[in-house]
């Protein structure tokens, strides 16, 4: 049986077990990583609704977002993770940013060549972030000792979810501060009408893109010059497998990849939906631009519970943190499947707060014990974040079928395999509690 108790993989601690952290200022380096892909992440949410209303989407079509964006992943997640092997994380993490940079100066010719490059353009910036991804996590579990791991990875997602906060509330002025037309109504311009159209709104990206790509291009070179320590797992750590499989030998990492793809796309597709569903009449009829400030609050429940749970999961199982969160997103779900007005909207704003913990939690989890095999651990975890890809995918092609508000039971039902990971690794902590 696989250890797995509640700390997360234990490598270098024998060196960072200390009162003080010497690695306090390589954190707050990594931790500017963390709001970056979190404010990049979470633009899409504000572009979806406005390219599907430009190209006149169905919202599959417009899922096609997500599927680019966080397809990437899992393209992407294993030769990012042979490429950090070989390079190193701090070089591996310059590379990322590089790559993203440079997918943010493609929005630039994409707001001119139409839909299809606006998504290749998505594919090359999440391709970038998913090096820093597989750079960047297993970083922060050995920046420190590794009983805190959870706690200190949960801290840097604090970080993340400043960015996810901020990006729709900025995204709506900057990108939907102009009324849209409709769909009947661009239909009754000319065909040249609809094209200069469709090619105004889409400049809108322009500026806000090219910003961003000037931003992490001279992260990317702070980076560089940054003297960060050299980190590197002590094959020691690995506890005892049958010898086959490398890190697929350990059952609560294929667990935990399965929990990380639902969560991510859980997370993902809730949001994706949001500026639309709060458009609906009976929800709360809010323009595209006005609802672009309640994701900012549904990002925001995420950062606050973040902070929370870096306190908390000191002292609580994560497991037990992870099953009760997951418990609190369904049933909030339901009230905003099942419900209208103002309840309706705020039970699905409320998720993010439930979202909190989840991700740094489930992936510490996995990690633990993994010694030798954490990065192939965490490039297989970064592969499961193809979950934003294929649930919102999932949701889109039942918002068009059985109605926007019903499709929301797709995530409901990704989080309860999430509370069934929690318990399970509860219950096992018990055991272990118990044994010693």
């Amino acid at each position: 049986m696989h250890n797995t108790a509640q700390t997360p993989p234990p490598a270098a601690a024998t060196a960072l077990d200390s009162e003080h952290n010497p690695h306090t200022g390589a954190l707050v380096i990594v931790t500017i990583l963390f709001f970056m892909w979190g404010l990049l992440t979470s633009l899409n949410d504000v572009l979806i609704p406005h390219l599907k209303s430009i190209y006149t989407l169905t919202y599959l079509q417009a899922m096609l977002v997500q599927f680019c964006f966080f397809g990437a992943y899992f393209i992407v997640s294993l030769p990012a993770g042979a490429l950090i092997r070989r390079i190193g994380y701090q070089n591996g993490a310059v590379t990322g940013l590089m790559i993203a940079a440079a997918g943010c100066a493609l929005f630039y010719p994409a707001s001119q060549g139409g839909y299809g490059l606006f998504l290749f353009a998505f594919f090359i910036l999440a391709s970038g972030i998913t090096i820093l991804q597989v750079a960047a996590n297993p970083y922060v579990t050995v920046l420190g000792p590794a009983r805190t791991a959870s706690s200190r990875l949960t801290l840097t997602q604090a970080f993340n979810s400043l960015g996810t906060t901020v990006a729709p509330a900025l995204g709506g002025i900057l990108i939907l501060s102009a009324a849209t037309l409709g769909a009947d109504q661009l239909a009754a311009l000319s065909a040249a009408d609809q094209a200069a159209y469709r090619a105004k709104e889409a400049a809108a990206v322009q500026g806000p893109y090219l910003g961003l790509a000037a931003a992490l291009a001279i992260l990317a070179v702070l980076f560089a010059v940054a003297k960060l320590p050299k980190i590197s797992h002590d094959d020691s750590t690995t506890v005892a497998t049958d010898g086959k499989g490398g890190a697929l030998a350990y059952r609560h990492l294929v667990l935990g990849t399965l929990a990380i793809f639902l969560y991510v796309g859980a997370e993902v597709s809730i949001g994706s939906f949001l500026i639309n569903f709060l458009g609906e009449s009976h929800i709360a009829g809010l323009s595209h631009a006005d609802g672009a400030h309640y994701v900012s609050l549904y990002w925001g429940g995420a950062l606050v519970g973040r902070f929370i749970g870096f306190a908390v999961m000191r002292y609580v199982s994560p497991g037990k943190s992870l099953a009760v969160t997951a418990l609190g997103a369904i049933l909030l779900v339901l009230l905003a499947t099942f419900t209208s007005g103002s309840l309706a909207m705020w039970a699905i704003l409320a998720v993010g707060l439930c979202n909190s913990i989840m991700f740094p939690t489930i992936f510490s989890m996995a990690l633990h014990g993994l010694g030798k095999y954490t990065g192939q651990g965490s490039g297989i975890l970064c592969m499961a974040i193809v979950g934003g890809a294929i649930v919102p995918f999932v949701q889109g092609m039942f918002a068009d079928t059985i109605g926007l508000q019903p499709s929301f039971l797709v995530p409901a039902a990704c989080y309860l395999f999430i509370m069934y990971f929690g318990v399970k690794y509860a219950n096992l902590h018990r055991q272990k509690v118990a044994a010693e």
